[in-house]
């Protein structure tokens, strides 16, 4: 695994892949990390002091605890293949995953100050979705666990780039709490294409200049977004998945900041 400033490039391994924990990136809300399991194989972890979201990214599996089980979860073969299914544990929660087919899980965690939703399973079914922008930026959009799911802290969704086209356009940014214009979130974001060999454009930067980064996201890399305005786009000819994952200390919400500089787009 290798790193940037904000960027984390992944080739994954058999297992639990840590990505990167609270306290790394300006992140205070996240932990990040890849689950991959061959079929017939198990993970067994327990949430500690975290809020958990499994996002299913392909294949089949259980998901049990002491007082829960989940006989069977998931369904498409990758991100490109349908809706999500995803699992919510809270805090204090011993869960073990068994791979029912060739499994890859993306592991969010955010640390817990009180008891949440019981174990849950969001099916595709309970997602909602929605196209956004117009032109060449247009992309669409799944949102998983909004705000009025019980969790803390988690806003989680998928987004899916066609070809060449740009997402979140005009730049926007979420990390000054001043609702209802804008609400601080921190936000992660992953990536993967099809074909796997595709790549994207993915820019973060803030009003000041203090950051101002530019990176090539290729398949399983991470984005950690503590602040700032951050686009991007996708290589003609592959279509860009991206799971964004947002954690917001005391608001949740699909509430942004227009960079005021390229406002104008959306009336043009």
């Amino acid at each position: 695994m290798s790193k940037g400033k904000f960027l984390i490039n992944l080739k994954p391994k058999l297992g639990f892949n840590d990505i990167f924990r609270v306290g790394k990136y300006g992140m205070k809300l996240t932990s990040f990390g890849l689950i991959k399991l061959g079929a017939g194989s198990s993970y067994e972890s327990s949430t500690g002091e975290f809020e958990v979201a499994l996002v299913l990214l392909g294949g089949k599996c259980s998901v049990k605890g002491n007082d829960f089980g989940f006989a069977e979860v998931g369904g498409r073969k990758n991100p490109f293949d349908g809706k999500p299914h995803t699992v919510y544990l809270p805090r204090r929660t011993e869960y073990k995953i068994t791979a029912l087919t060739d499994v890859e899980i993306a592991l969010n965690e955010s640390p817990a100050s009180r008891d949440t939703a019981r174990p849950t399973v969001i099916s595709p079914e309970m997602t909602r979705s929605f196209g956004i922008g117009r032109e060449n930026f247009t992309r669409n959009a799944t949102v998983i666990l909004d705000e009025k799911f019980d969790s803390e802290h988690f806003y989680i969704g998928e987004g899916m780039i066609p070809s060449g086209n740009w997402s979140g356009y005009p730049p926007h940014r979420h990390d000054i709490d001043n609702p209802p214009a804008e609400i601080d979130m921190e936000e992660t974001y992953f990536y993967m294409f099809s074909p796997e060999q595709g790549f994207g454009i993915q820019k973060i930067y803030t009003p000041d200049g203090r950051i101002d980064e530019t990176y090539t996201v290729k398949n399983y890399d991470t984005v950690a977004i503590a602040e700032g305005f951050h686009p991007l786009c996708g290589a003609p000819g592959y279509s860009m998945y991206y799971l964004w994952t947002m954690c917001g200390k005391n608001n949740r919400g699909l509430i942004s900041a227009m960079d005021p500089d390229h406002k104008w787009v959306v009336g043009k």
